[in-house]
């Protein structure tokens, strides 16, 4: 039995399910919404690319590395991104969430708020996960302070860790949330996307 067995996580409209073949045209849709491909600090294909970002994400999941998730409108079915727990760690109940992107259109919206509740929730609640982790760009500034606002804790830096898109060797940034941590954190996302339901605010986690 796999550590992270497929389910479809469902909550305020949004919807996470097993990303598959099926999901092609709309997270195509979804990276051509903003041009998402040009941004420097992400790994969003392109449209063209789209089948083949898919296949390696289901030859993570086969290996037991990663899990791969479509993020829908539930109501429509329209993809709206998608995001991943990766470096799967079993023997440690430890995961990490991110390969996270989404369509510009529902960016700074409940979309991702919603979406790492319901990651977090599950890891924490369901996989009985020690720690969840994040690492992110030593460039990409917002996905830090969305980070940070989640409650996970900066761990250090990696120097020279891994490639850009571009050829360029990146510095990567490790944060980390541990199952005590869970609650506090719940209970800001919670609060966040409540002020978000009562006054529209934008969101940024």
């Amino acid at each position: 039995m796999a550590f992270v067995e497929p389910v479809v996580l469902q909550d305020r409209g949004v919807r996470l399910e097993p990303l598959a073949l099926a999901h092609e045209a709309g997270l195509a849709a979804a990276a051509a919404d903003g041009a998402l491909w040009r941004l420097r600090v992400t790994s969003v294909p392109e449209p063209q690319d789209t089948r083949a970002y898919i296949e390696t994400a289901l030859a993570m999941r086969e290996q037991g590395s990663r899990f791969a998730f479509a993020v829908l409108d539930a109501a429509t079915g329209r993809v709206l991104g998608t995001t991943s727990y990766h470096d799967i760690l079993p023997a440690v109940r430890r995961v990490e969430i991110g390969y996270t992107w989404y369509a510009a259109s529902v960016q700074r919206t409940h979309v991702n708020t919603t979406a790492k509740l319901l990651l977090l929730g599950h890891a924490f609640d369901t996989l009985q996960c020690h720690v969840v982790g994040w690492r992110t760009d030593n460039f990409n500034f917002a996905s830090q302070r969305a980070i940070e606002r989640l409650g996970a804790r900066k761990d250090g830096v990696i120097r020279g860790h891994a490639l850009r898109r571009d050829g360029t060797i990146r510095d990567t940034v490790m944060y980390s949330m541990r199952a005590g941590e869970w609650p506090e954190a719940r209970a800001q996302l919670l609060y966040l996307l409540q002020r978000h339901t009562q006054d529209g605010r934008a969101l940024e986690t």
